[in-house]
């Protein structure tokens, strides 16, 4: 199935819509409304199941969660996996009862190897301000962060910084911030911690990460 696929149009595809990723703080700050998305694939991938969280910030009330489904669209490849997961957690975002004004995405946004990630695919398609929030790493390099929540170091790729390298929670793993679309790094990274009070994940992250099916 994945030969079937024009991997090469969708790298040009890639590149181009990275050129229009605003990489500046471009939103309310602070916001009022934040969520959480992720996917899923249960039925040996054959289905897509996108979850949304919205939150009120800074005390992250919940006001919303939805999960949408889908049939899955594409196969897994490394490295196209936002083309995979987007129609779905679009399908999520719009049953939402309002719309947010930030969203973080559990995953790359500029830290990907043609900086654009899910987090940048999402903020270019909507135009909402979104947020990378990764687990691993997919590119780069970093050293090793202090051992104690909201210390950092910056990811780098041919010398370009592509994200920061965050410790949410002291003494656990870090997770890998980057840009995502209408917020600066700083930014996110600050965020990022403003949004993570007792577990490693940002709260609207974890909330859709469960709500989505991972454990």
């Amino acid at each position: 199935m994945t030969s079937r696929i024009d991997t090469q149009a969708l790298k040009e595809r890639q590149r181009q819509l990275a050129r229009q990723v605003i990489d500046q703080d471009d939103l309310r700050l602070p916001p009022q409304l934040v969520a959480g998305v992720d996917a899923a694939f249960p039925d040996g991938g054959r289905t897509t199941r996108a979850a949304a969280v919205l939150m009120r910030f800074p005390g992250l009330e919940l006001m919303d969660e939805v999960v949408h489904e889908q049939p899955t669209e594409l196969p897994y490849i490394p490295g196209f996996l936002s083309f995979r997961e987007l129609p779905a957690i679009l399908g999520a975002l719009e049953r939402l009862s309002v719309p947010p004004e930030l969203v973080f995405c559990d995953g790359q946004g500029r830290a990907h190897p043609r900086r654009f990630g899910i987090a940048c695919h999402l903020g270019v398609t909507t135009g909402l301000a979104t947020i990378g929030v990764g687990k691993s790493r997919l590119c780069g390099r970093h050293e090793e962060p202090g051992p104690e929540k909201g210390d950092a170091v910056a990811l780098s790729d041919d010398d370009e910084v592509i994200g920061r390298v965050l410790r949410s929670r002291s003494r656990v793993r870090p997770l890998y911030i980057s840009v995502g679309h209408r917020v600066s790094l700083e930014t996110a990274v600050e965020l990022v911690l403003a949004c993570t009070p007792t577990y490693r994940l940002p709260e609207p992250v974890r909330r859709a990460d469960r709500l989505a099916g991972h454990r």
